[in-house]
């Protein structure tokens, strides 16, 4: 038999020798002959085929975990999984679009009165707060009252009762929702902010006895029917949107960056040793600041916001099932603590489930 060098099969299947010796490290397309000595690696021809739907796939955007998932199927099965996926990602963009929307309706009608525009909106919601299996301590924090919900991840040394994470969380919530107007309570969320990030630092200082400690913040904060989303560090914000659950946080991350500059893929960060290394959060002379921004609710969304413990060892697919098979927010938080135990719950873990209803 005939067999290709790395370079020629390259060639051929459009995919980069680089790329070419990832897939066979994670078993997605090995190599039928490899060196014992040199390493090198050689190709048949029949592999040709597979190599190329390997291609066309990621040019697509889909991630390795799913590729090889993909590449395992019948034949004929594997046009109805290309099809289900692209559907998963239209549904995807067409929600974020009409996040876009939203945003742009706020920003058009500028300073106009938050209350008087839409209906005013209320809240049900459920918290789940848990040290897990795997903790000497729980050093994450939740608030969930009228006009606020929030949730911080606390890192770094712990001592006495005061903590990073729930200090942070106070100190936005003293701000409270004031403002009539878009702008005013943005205004008020920034400065909010920076008091949350200069109390932090106070308590963090070298030489204190929290010295290297510090916490993520992600909260949303709502007047009327408007909500404002303020975020720092790798907690994250979920919305569930007409059966589509959207991610509205930017994890600030080390492997968030890696995949932005294109040198991770998402399933790839999923198992990084490096996934929980924070290039932004707030702790001692760190000069990070919360990033405040509007967002529009509508009745029916059910919006979740959680620390790493939930979504790093379960499975989103399984977080949004659970999201979307339990209407009331206390059973859907139950559902997600007894998934969290199931995974052996590694981390601190809290969490806050809450639907928008009409006033």
């Amino acid at each position: 038999m005939r067999l290709l060098t790395i370079g020629a099969f390259a060639r051929q299947c459009r995919l980069s020798p680089k790329a070419l010796r990832l897939y066979d490290e994670l078993g997605l397309l090995r190599p039928v002959q490899t060196d014992p000595h040199t390493g090198y690696r050689w190709y048949a021809p029949e592999q040709l085929e597979r190599a190329r739907l390997v291609a066309w796939l990621r040019r697509i955007g889909m991630p390795l975990a799913r590729i090889a998932a993909v590449c395992h199927l019948p034949a004929a099965d594997v046009a109805a999984a290309v099809t289900e996926y692209w559907h998963h990602v239209d549904a995807e963009h067409a929600g974020r679009a009409e996040l876009v929307s939203s945003l742009v309706r706020h920003l058009q009608r500028g300073d106009t009165d938050m209350t008087g525009i839409h209906t005013p909106l209320r809240l049900r919601w459920a918290t789940y707060c848990d040290q897990g299996q795997a903790r000497e301590y729980n050093q994450d924090s939740v608030w969930a009252s009228e006009g606020l919900l929030g949730v911080a991840d606390g890192f770094g040394p712990s001592a006495g009762a005061a903590l990073p994470s729930a200090v942070a969380l106070q100190t936005l919530a003293d701000a409270g929702s004031t403002g009539t107007s878009a702008g005013a309570l943005l205004d008020t969320l920034h400065t909010a902010g920076e008091q949350a990030a200069a109390a932090v630092n106070a308590m963090t200082t070298a030489g204190s006895a929290l010295e290297g400690a510090g916490t993520t913040l992600t909260a949303l904060v709502w007047a009327g029917s408007d909500l404002a989303l303020v975020h720092v560090g790798d907690s994250r914000a979920y919305v569930l949107r007409e059966g589509e659950l959207l991610q509205l946080t930017h994890d600030d991350t080390q492997v968030q960056r890696l995949i932005e500059k294109g040198q991770l893929t998402v399933a790839e960060a999923e198992s990084h040793p490096q996934r929980s290394i924070l290039v932004k959060a707030l702790h001692a002379d760190s000069g990070a600041l919360p990033d405040v921004r509007a967002h529009s609710a509508q009745v029916g969304d059910r919006y979740l916001l959680c620390t790493d413990g939930l979504y790093l060892p379960v499975a989103l697919d399984a977080i949004e099932r659970v999201l979307t098979e339990h209407a009331e927010p206390d059973a859907a938080v139950a559902a997600l603590a007894e998934l969290v135990h199931s995974a052996g719950a590694p981390d601190n873990v809290v969490c806050v489930v809450a639907d928008v209803l009409p006033a």
